[in-house]
């Protein structure tokens, strides 16, 4: 069951106040789908879904002293960024590596201008290789399965979960909240929410 917190605990933990609050999400810094009425003992109370508010709330604070508002809500908008970027502004200003362009390039064909969505598949592969949790063969069976569901790449309220049970490997691409039930021998190894890795391939982008 997902983790929820109250509106109350929310305003207390994360230290804001109650206009703070709403005033982001007329802003579209906070989704509306993140405030959740239900029924308690008390009458109809608010809950956000716990870890997504505090990681935006903190983003929010971290950041709204360098971007505007409307910035931020661009930046955490589901929409690609119009953008066209070559690999070497990519690796020139540290997006991502060159194995992750070099990979890519191999798999796709040369590439002279990269999209937002192929961006984005450049940025969770090469986000995988940094951690060590792929290897280039897997990072190749990444590119496979993004580039044979391409339209759910595209949308950002969907989840990459990495597995590997005995030496096999394989990925999953669900839509959120991904909710899997693992047998004992296999191992969850990486978890990626998509509309998290477009955040901060946003924000490198800014």
């Amino acid at each position: 069951m997902e983790n929820l917190i109250s509106k109350k605990d929310l305003l207390e933990e994360a230290n804001i106040s109650y206009g703070q609050l709403y005033r982001w999400k007329r802003k579209n810094l906070i989704p509306e789908n993140w405030f959740i009425r239900k029924s308690t003992f008390t009458g109809q109370e608010t809950f956000f879904p716990k870890d997504d508010i505090l990681l935006r709330i903190e983003k929010i604070k971290t950041l709204k002293d360098d971007l505007s508002l409307d910035e931020l809500a661009d930046m955490f908008s589901p929409s690609p960024t119009l953008t066209s970027l070559s690999a070497e502004e990519l690796t020139k200003r540290n997006i991502v590596s060159h194995t992750a362009v070099e990979m890519y390039n191999n798999f796709h064909g040369p590439t002279h201008s990269f999209s937002f969505n192929q961006l984005l598949t450049l940025y969770v592969l090469n986000s995988l290789l940094q951690t060590g949790d792929v290897n280039r063969t897997e990072g190749v069976d990444l590119l496979k399965l993004f580039d044979e569901h391409a339209q759910s790449t595209k949308n950002s309220e969907s989840e990459l979960i990495f597995i590997r049970k005995m030496g096999v490997s394989f990925f999953i691409l669900t839509p959120e909240p991904a909710n899997l039930l693992l047998e004992p021998q296999a191992k969850k190894i990486a978890h990626y929410k998509l509309s998290q890795c477009m955040e901060e391939l946003k924000l490198k982008l800014t």
